[in-house]
């Protein structure tokens, strides 16, 4: 499905579009320019917030200002009555994207994939915790060729970066803290179209 949504269908959130489409839209059109700054680009996005806001159409905005494929899903369509149905829905529908790349995947009702659609059953606990674990997965590319590869890269850091003030700042952070200050720090350089972080 390729959306024909635009931006100007879209009243009021100008900020969270610019945000969403920093973070999908960017990478998959100018993807040199996250190499040259040596950052990766994030993996996706969360919208959240009430019914009837605007998530939706913001996410096939996004995809209408690509060349990529759109995948939709939606949370009750994974929560299947039979055990690992959700799951392999999932699997199946990452497959499809890799073989149709690029892609964007959406996931709307996402909060649907919980333990409390089933309550306190066993099976449905089982069955929730095999979809959630499979989607984590297939978000984080768990046993995928592109995990086995070895990346040498030069990062462009500013010279007047201060390694010791940087390090007495970031002081109990851990490793994803740390990548988030890295990823935003390049998402600023190239909102200032700059070639260091």
């Amino acid at each position: 499905m390729k959306p024909t949504e635009e931006y100007n269908d879209i009243g009021g959130l100008d900020q969270q579009i610019q945000e969403l489409a920093e973070a999908i839209v960017l990478p998959l059109t100018h993807k040199d320019r996250f190499q040259k700054l040596g950052i990766r680009p994030p993996k996706g996005v969360l919208l959240y917030g009430p019914p009837g806001m605007g998530k939706t159409l913001m996410a096939h905005a996004c995809a209408a200002q690509t060349d990529a494929n759109f995948l939709q899903l939606t949370g009750p369509q994974l929560n299947q009555t039979y055990f690992g149905k959700g799951a392999q829905l999932l699997h199946d529908a990452f497959l499809l994207a890799k073989e149709k790349a690029p892609c964007i995947i959406f996931i709307d009702e996402l909060d649907a994939i919980s333990s409390k659609q089933f309550g306190s059953e066993k099976g449905g606990e089982r069955q929730v915790q095999h979809t959630s674990f499979e989607l984590l997965k297939q978000l984080d590319g768990f046993g995928s060729d592109d995990r086995i590869k070895i990346h040498s890269r030069t990062m462009n850091v500013h010279p007047n970066v201060n390694f010791e003030e940087l390090a007495c700042l970031t002081n109990g952070c851990n490793g994803a803290q740390l990548k988030a200050v890295c990823v935003e720090a390049g998402m600023l350089a190239l909102r200032r179209d700059a070639t260091e972080v």
